[in-house]
């Protein structure tokens, strides 16, 4: 088997630069220019490394197929995430990620599900109220603020119940701080150790000692009070694993938490800051969306109930995460040598797929700059290769959650789009790829009118 293509690069730094500047165009590009399978080079001598990139979705396919087709989530990026916000579903491997995948699974399977359907309609109407008063004005409104706060109030509510305004004031000042903490060192060869006093690390040492300290905290007076809520935590304190019926430790539950916390809400806001900036910019497809609301709604709020419905509200959701996927690209460790179209991809090496250049794969989509809704049909989506599309990932580590951040992403553009009409002027949204997930860079700025 051969090597896969090396592109050209900087003789002392590899590809590190390109990455720096910015990952997801660099997957792209390499993707256009060498092919499915590209290898990089990336770092000094001395701390470089090859990454592999596999971009097509056959490829994607057997990388995430895990510890099976010999991949595991052995990397820096995955250890740094575990040493900063715990062992979750997320970061974990093995038995132990087996186990807590028994206890956690069952809370988020459609019926428990439903039951956040109510709680992020509220939260909806709470941004429409806000909005409802920006529009008296001619008021402009920032997506990307109005959305975050949307999405951390949801998965707060969802897992911390009453005590989401309490565990808020922590959240918005210590999240983002070990947000960027855990990517630059993931991403640094030359990171130095967690231990060593630096300005960084004692600034995210405050972090994680508050974060913690609140969590834990609040497992406690749950486990006082016989943790009979419907909040997250609550849940998790009153899961038992099926086969043996181990409960989990509050460590364990406060993993779990906060790994829901990271992944529940700044993917979800991206989703739904590039929805409504897209749908703003297309007032075709904006109006479809309102005519199936109207339709399906007849002015009322939407429920879980409604969403088989919202059919067109849910293609307009998918496209926008084609185009913008939240999780860019995930990353891998190769345990075993293997073989994917053609190249070998020897023991060790990492490997990653990135959601942002498969989505634009021009063998499976046309045209794939253009914003169609259209192209997810279900017609459309039976037809196309299972790995082509993987806004939540794939194989069985897949995202837990995708169905929640569905309901919400739905009932929220549902609620919001059925009051309002939306115009977008800026034309391009900067991309800001220095965390885990893809954001914004700055202000994404939409005019909100009522209907």
């Amino acid at each position: 088997m051969a090597a896969p293509p090396l592109p050209r690069a900087n003789p002392v730094l590899g590809s590190a630069l390109d990455l720096r500047r910015s990952q997801i165009r660099t997957y792209e590009r390499v993707m256009r220019e060498h092919g499915d399978v590209v290898r990089l080079v990336v770092g000094p001598p001395g701390v470089r490394f090859d990454l592999y990139c596999v971009f097509h979705p056959d490829g994607v396919k057997a990388v995430l197929a895990g510890s099976r087709a010999g991949y595991s989530k052995g990397t820096r990026f995955y250890k740094e995430i575990a040493q900063t916000f715990g062992w979750g579903l997320l970061t974990s491997e093995g038995e132990l990620w087996q186990r807590q995948r028994r206890l956690v699974q069952p809370l988020f399977n459609r019926r428990q599900t439903a039951t956040y359907a109510e709680l992020m309609a509220e939260e909806a109407a709470a941004v429409a109220g806000r909005w409802d008063r920006a529009t008296r004005n001619g008021g402009v409104v920032d997506a990307n603020a109005e959305m975050v706060r949307l999405a951390l109030r949801v998965v707060g509510r969802a897992i911390f119940g009453d005590d989401v305004a309490r565990a808020g004031e922590v959240l918005d000042s210590a999240f983002p701080v070990l947000n960027r903490h855990a990517f630059r060192r993931a991403m640094s060869p030359l990171a130095p150790p967690a231990s060593w006093p630096t300005l960084d690390n004692r600034r995210a040492a405050r972090a994680r000692r508050a974060i913690y300290g609140l969590v834990d905290e609040l497992i406690a007076h749950r486990q006082q009070a016989g943790a009979d809520g419907d909040d997250l935590l609550s849940r998790l304190l009153r899961a038992s694993d099926p086969d043996t019926g181990a409960a989990m430790d509050p460590q364990q539950v406060r993993d779990e938490a906060l790994i829901f916390l990271l992944a529940g809400h700044e993917t979800t806001s991206t989703a739904l800051t590039f929805t409504l900036h897209l749908l703003g910019r297309h007032s075709s497809e904006q109006r479809l969306v309102h005519d199936e609301l109207d339709a399906v709604l007849d002015g009322r709020a939407p429920t879980f109930d409604d969403t088989p419905a919202l059919e067109r509200t849910a293609m307009a959701i998918k496209e926008a995460m084609r185009l913008y996927p939240p999780a860019y690209a995930l990353g891998r460790l190769s345990e075993t040598e293997n073989e994917i179209g053609g190249y070998t991809i020897p023991a060790g090496s990492y490997v990653v797929v990135s959601q942002f250049a498969t989505h634009r794969h021009p063998q499976f989509w046309d045209d794939p700059e253009a914003f169609d809704p259209a192209r997810f049909t279900a017609e459309r989506e039976r037809e196309r290769h299972t790995h082509a599309y993987f806004p939540f990932g794939g194989g069985p580590r897949a995202c837990i959650g995708s169905h929640f951040a569905m309901l919400e992403a739905i009932i929220a553009v549902a609620l919001l789009l059925q009051r309002f009409e939306i115009r977008s002027a800026q034309e391009d949204v900067r991309l800001d790829t220095e965390g885990i997930t893809l954001r914004p860079k700055g202000a994404v700025p939409i005019q909100p009118a009522a209907r």
